[in-house]
């Protein structure tokens, strides 16, 4: 076994997949990301920094701290079942606004249809680089969740491997394809309409719910009513009314316990380039709040078994969300704003 730990006296800054073999999935190992910055006075990402420049509404970068690059290099051989591969991908960060302060629901409309603009564009790059497989978009809202700079933005994840849970998603739904000749996704969806209890917002294109087997309290999923699979397929009308759902899930959450709420944003794409007929693109929130002074603490079962437990019942946690968007789209009214869909 060959272990590079010095090079001249300097330790290597490596961006490395290490396998794990108990769970049959990738982890990404970056040395260079330790010393990113954290929660700095001085924000990169407002408008005349080097990075930034001046005049721009939304904006990509290159992380310049990132996990995955094009030019990786290693920290060591393989051995054994102990693989190593390089770290080879692509990081980048989307602001989503010029303005310090904000969230989805408060930043500008047009932002949030160039936001989402900007993401099915790099998906659509990235994803022609015959190297990467899945292109993840997400977002990180609040300290508490672990942000280091609080300036409206999300994250590109380019990654020379398909996820495990998108992985896992993927296999559902293709055996439930193969049994019921029907979308698995799609099929959620009626039941959701035919339960009701659960189904919060919704308009011409996109339909939102906290789920039936929701892992975190107030854990709400939107679903294209369409059968699509990635955000690439969205056409001008449908970026338009996914800004609108969006916009209006996120005032729900900021009215929920009338502060601004901590979430994780997660868009779910089919992988790149294979075509996945059983797939269904849609995004999946995740705060981490349980009651206003409270979290849900992913804990011993959680991690250890990966098995989540729920304490309460999803259909009392959708009532209160329902209550939570009434507050938010009379609040977006008295700003000016005028939801497209309607509450069920």
């Amino acid at each position: 076994m060959k272990v590079l730990k010095q090079n001249g006296g300097k330790k290597i800054l490596s961006n490395e997949l290490r396998w794990n073999p108990l769970l049959g999935t990738w982890i990404i190992v970056s040395s260079k990301r330790k010393i990113r910055p954290w929660r700095s006075e001085e924000c990169p990402f407002c408008p005349g920094t080097p990075e930034t420049g001046y005049n721009w509404q939304t904006l990509v970068l290159n992380n310049l701290y990132p996990a995955l690059r094009i030019d990786p290099k290693t920290s060591r051989e393989s051995f054994d079942i102990y693989k190593v591969m390089p770290g080879y991908g692509y990081c980048k960060v989307v602001i989503e606004a010029p303005e310090h302060i904000g969230d989805l629901d408060s930043i500008p409309f047009k932002n949030l249809i160039f936001y989402l603009k900007d993401l099915k564009k790099e998906t659509i790059k990235l994803c022609n680089d015959e190297k990467i497989r899945y292109v993840a978009c997400f977002r990180n809202k609040g300290e508490i969740i672990g942000v280091s700079l609080t300036h409206p933005h999300s994250q590109i994840y380019a990654l020379p491997f398909i996820p495990p849970r998108i992985k896992i998603e993927l296999k559902n739904a293709k055996r439930f394809y193969k049994e019921k000749n029907e979308c698995l996704f799609c099929h959620i969806i009626k039941i959701e309409k035919k339960e009701f209890d659960r189904l919060l917002y919704s308009n011409k294109s996109f339909i939102s719910f906290l789920p039936f087997f929701a892992m975190w309290p107030y854990e709400v999923h939107i679903y294209s009513e369409k059968h699509i699979n990635s955000i690439i397929e969205l056409n001008e009308e449908e970026i338009e009314d996914l800004a609108d759902i969006i916009k209006v899930i996120v005032a729900m959450y900021n009215s929920l316990f009338d502060f601004s709420l901590p979430y994780i944003m997660f868009i779910h794409n089919s992988p790149c380039r294979k075509n996945y007929p059983y797939y269904h693109f849609h995004v999946e929130f995740y705060p981490i709040h349980r009651s206003k002074d409270k979290l849900k603490y992913a804990a011993g079962i959680e991690w250890g078994a990966w098995v989540f437990t729920y304490d309460d019942i999803p259909e009392n946690k959708a009532k209160e969300l329902k209550e939570a968007l009434n507050k938010a789209l009379n609040k977006l009214e008295n700003e000016g704003y005028k939801a497209k869909g309607t509450i069920f």
